[in-house]
């Protein structure tokens, strides 16, 4: 047995050599020594090899450039003793990933579509966000682009970018322009150019001069005050906007958005007319019919509040103006109308008949092709027409509508007012202190009329 012969030759050690473990080690210690020896020759000769062989070793991982030569793809010799095996068994020859992710694309420019920068991107958590239609359709890169429109003196079709892209069901359903009005839309606008010249005329006599963003907030204050809303509307001054200005909900609170870019003194209180006096008075009112929800509304069968609710603000934004012209309705609606068939440079262009100005000629286009990335294809936003279609199917029935209630009833159509004055509960309504005169009010909408050429025959085709 092989522990016999091992017992045996221990006692023949000498006795300096004890039986323990160190007795063990000074025992085979030669033993290692020599292999410790034999190894790190054979480890020396191995590395030569290495050597040899790891000038034709390749990796199969791709560098992160793209456009990176060949020669970047070339693995740097690893001498270290774990890769030795890996290094020595890999091919010279053998190139699987490489030869299967080079293409032409790699050296090819890039044609996808323009995406948002890293910064603008949205969080998760945003993601899952449904904004309200207005915000999904405001370019991202409009500035950009408008710079970029400009500087190529207006040989450039725009790509806009969004953050939150509305659903493209969502789009076709206002995709479908109307030219029911369109004679209309440019004969207000010919009337105002015959007695002005230009626009640019006519905005200067009729807006007076441009204001800052103190003289904006005291002018605000100052309606807000007499209203008794300062306690109810949070106010928001922004060159931002597309419009010059909207309602938003802010934490909770109604916010006023104002737009401060190019703000006329004469506009600031047509501004707060159609956006206070009318939608959030709407809408406040709105809350205490029995109609406030959307599941009511369909049970009575209600119409849209559209083209109401717009029409109604445009009259009220020129109402009490020296000249009560309709064009910012009138060039929306030809402008969408115009914005459907065209690209947006060739609608800058045909503009070009009622507008000088590059920069306003450029926010009535943006307007009409929000929404759209590639501004090359005809498409349009057509919200815009429903301003002129509802100021004026309510100038054809001035004189029957009950523009009180109209503005107590909350969010009806005009048409739907007659169905609903039984169940409308009107005590703890508002109405704008603009609108308490009736005598008034029913004399500056028959001027609006006759301003802009608008008599009861014009308006049968309404």
């Amino acid at each position: 047995m092989p522990t016999t012969r091992l017992s045996k030759s221990l006692h023949d050690i000498p006795l300096e050599y004890k039986l323990t473990r160190n007795t063990l080690t000074k025992i085979t210690d030669p033993i290692n020594m020599s292999k410790s020896k034999k190894r790190k020759k054979k480890n020396k000769s191995n590395i030569k090899k290495q050597k040899s062989v790891s000038q034709c070793s390749f990796t199969s991982s791709r560098p992160n450039s793209t456009f990176s030569s060949k020669n970047d793809y070339i693995r740097k010799p690893n001498l270290s003793r774990s890769s030795t095996v890996e290094s020595v068994s890999s091919s010279t020859t053998k190139l699987p990933s490489i030869a299967g992710q080079m293409s032409p694309r790699l050296v090819s420019p890039s044609r996808k579509v323009p995406a948002l920068p890293q910064e603008m991107m949205p969080k998760a958590c945003e993601r899952r966000k449904k904004l309200p239609l207005l915000a999904a359709i405001k370019p991202e890169n409009e500035k950009a682009e408008k710079d970029r429109f400009m500087r190529a003196n207006f040989l450039y079709n725009p790509y806009f970018i969004y953050r939150f892209p509305a659903d493209p069901e969502v789009l076709e359903r206002t995709s479908q322009p109307s030219n029911r009005l369109l004679t209309l839309a440019v004969h207000i606008m010919e009337l105002a150019i015959d007695r002005y010249g230009t626009y640019e005329e006519f905005e200067a006599h009729t807006g007076g001069q441009i204001l800052t963003r103190p003289q904006i907030m005291n002018l605000v204050k100052r309606y807000v005050t007499r209203e008794g809303l300062e306690k109810e509307v949070v106010l928001n001054l922004t060159d931002e906007l597309l419009s010059r200005g909207s309602m938003t909900r802010c934490n909770g609170k109604p916010q006023l958005n104002v737009r401060t870019v190019n703000l006329r003194e004469m506009w600031v209180e047509g501004l707060l007319r159609h956006e206070l006096g009318t939608h959030y008075l709407r809408s406040v009112n709105n809350r205490y019919q029995p109609w406030n929800n959307w599941k009511t509304r369909k049970d009575m069968g209600l119409g849209p509040m559209n083209p109401t609710e717009e029409g109604l603000a445009s009259l009220h934004s020129v109402l009490f103006r020296k000249d009560p012209s309709l064009w910012r309705c009138a060039i929306l609606y030809y402008t969408v109308y115009q914005a459907a068939h065209m690209s947006l440079k060739n609608l800058f262009q045909d503009l070009g008949r009622f507008v000088s100005d590059p920069h306003v000629r450029w926010d009535y286009c943006i307007r009409a092709k929000r929404g759209q990335m590639d501004t090359s294809r005809p498409g349009a936003f057509c919200k815009d027409q429903v301003y002129l279609e509802g100021a004026l199917q309510i100038l054809k029935h001035r004189r029957v509508i009950n523009f009180h209630h109209l503005i107590r009833m909350g969010k009806v159509a005009w048409q739907d007012l007659g169905m609903l004055e039984e169940h409308a509960d009107l005590e703890p309504t508002r109405i704008p202190f603009f609108m308490e005169d009736m005598s008034t009010y029913h004399k500056h909408l028959d001027r609006i009329a006759e301003v802009n050429g608008l008599t009861d025959d014009m308006l049968t085709c309404v």
